[in-house]
């Protein structure tokens, strides 16, 4: 049996190993289910073969280009992959799940962005008509830490990314973070609309939201949204942290005169029309918005929005320029806060 093989006949058994059933003691509720630790899946492709040297830049790139279920096989210990390369999903596989199991690092040094899906770009194979709505890729990032990510030199305003993204930029299919860690990315420093340090996301299958769970992010500075970033997408966010994040650009959006633009939502920054986002059982800290929303910038241009904030933590997160309650800046049709603490 091949090193790969055996290595997925290993999966296997966990799985099976996990499906038994226990001794005693009542069944787990399904939401405790989900909750628990992440069910192992089997790896379409391992990437490595035992030792942190045999765990590639190149290895990763064709492993994602290739999709499926990804897995890593880099040793015992915690190893980080220097990214030489963008890893970019191409359109006709139906998913691509990187399961780092806790123990991996894509590290883009501070040079490139570290993963890309994007169905309307032709080079990564369009698949319909209406690339803008299609259910498929999914992607998947769990267990995985990602740093240094940087979109700074893509175009802004251009259709790869526009300058956001630092760690992964997302146009259509659909988009899932879980037990992930984004550290220390970096998109353009200025511009109105630009953002997303780590995540840049447009345009989700059926207006689904993007799912992030049991996730951190920190460390991030771009001109907005130094976490995550959005353009008519929606956000369900569940027991994640975001501290230390920066939106560092300058005149807000519309800019005003004689400025770059940008400043808004340290952590988060969502724009568009028939938005949501729901933060549960999460914590924002230390985030900061040289211009609105040092926590969270919300804005629903057709004021049908709405954001939902339940058993949550968002405590020292100075907007430098504007606020509607502290940390938040929102324009939609309605706002509710509930077991939480906002100031």
């Amino acid at each position: 049996m091949t090193r790969a093989g055996a290595v997925a006949a290993a999966l296997v058994a966990a799985v099976v190993a996990s499906a038994a059933p226990a001794a005693a003691g009542p069944s787990p509720a399904p939401e405790a289910a989900r909750d628990a630790a992440p069910r192992v899946q089997r790896a379409d492709t391992v990437v490595g073969t035992g030792t942190p040297a045999s765990c590639t830049s190149r290895a990763v790139v064709r492993a994602v280009a290739r999709g499926g279920v990804i897995a890593f096989d880099c040793g015992p210990d915690p190893v980080t992959i220097a990214m030489k390369r963008t890893a970019k999903v191409v359109n006709t596989s139906a998913k691509v799940v990187l399961d780092g199991g806790g123990t991996v690092t894509l590290d883009g040094r501070g040079q490139r962005r570290i993963l890309y899906m994007n169905t309307c770009d032709r080079a990564q194979v369009w698949t319909t008509s209406h690339c803008n709505d299609q259910a498929e890729p999914l992607l998947v990032v769990k267990r995985m830490r990602l740093a240094r990510g940087n979109a700074s030199a893509e175009a802004v305003g251009s259709d790869e990314g526009g300058g956001g993204g630092g760690a992964i930029f997302a146009r259509g299919g659909r988009l899932r973070i879980v037990d992930s860690h984004f550290v220390d990315n970096r998109c353009a420093r200025t511009g109105p609309d630009v953002g997303g340090a780590a995540v840049r996301v447009f345009d989700q299958y059926a207006d689904r939201p993007v799912v992030v769970r049991r996730s951190s992010f920190t460390g991030g500075r771009c001109s907005n949204g130094s976490a995550l970033s959005s353009i008519g997408v929606s956000w369900r966010v569940t027991g994640s942290t975001f501290t230390g994040n920066r939106a560092v650009g300058r005149g807000a959006n519309p800019a005003r005169p004689g400025t770059p633009g940008g400043g808004s939502g340290g952590a988060i920054y969502m724009d568009g029309d028939d938005i949501h986002l729901v933060l549960e059982d999460s914590t924002l800290t230390g985030n900061r918005a040289r211009e609105g929303g040092g926590a969270i910038f919300f804005v629903s241009n057709d004021r049908s929005g709405t954001l939902t904030i339940r058993g949550s933590e968002l405590v020292d997160n100075p907007s430098d320029g504007f606020e509607t309650i502290p940390g938040i800046f929102f324009l939609g049709a309605g706002r509710t806060v509930t077991d939480s603490v906002v100031r």
